[in-house]
């Protein structure tokens, strides 16, 4: 029988060893820190958002755990050539998934290669590690300046 979990934790640890798009991005219009004091996780986000508010190219940098790094990498996969509003829409969609119950079916078709961060519900602990960088480019779309928290 095909496990889903099996292949949830597959992506995740491939996404953690070998995340895309990391690094420092030069040159970006829009950047930001995040940080989850609770667990460690620490990154920065970087954007390249042209006039149109098309997002053009996204990194990150940091430290984090294998859900942190994973939910990063598989964000910025998922932003680059959407534009600012769909960012938005996606990480209202986003959010909701993750924190919704866990006998609450999955909208796979909504958030596509996303869905497989729908499991952290099942560990409330580990819900911050997967927004903070979602919130954290948020916090540099809005150019709130700081330190993005999941708080």
């Amino acid at each position: 029988m095909f496990d889903l979990r099996s292949l949830y934790q597959q992506v995740i640890v491939d996404h953690s060893k070998a995340p895309r798009h990391f690094g420092v991005l030069t040159p970006c219009s829009h950047d930001a820190d995040g940080h989850n004091p609770l667990c460690g996780d620490h990154l920065h986000v970087y954007l390249q958002v042209a006039n149109d508010g098309q997002i053009v190219d996204a990194s990150f940098e940091g430290e984090g755990c294998a859900i942190s790094v994973a939910s990063a990498s598989m964000m910025t996969e998922a932003m680059i050539g959407h534009t600012v509003t769909e960012f938005e829409a996606l990480f209202d969609r986003f959010q909701k998934m993750v924190t919704s119950p866990v006998d609450e079916a999955l909208d796979d078709e909504a958030m596509g290669k996303l869905a497989v961060l729908g499991g952290v519900r099942e560990f409330p602990s580990r819900i911050k590690c997967a927004i903070l960088c979602w919130h954290t480019v948020k916090s540099a779309i809005t150019a709130q300046g700081g330190v993005a928290h999941t708080e």
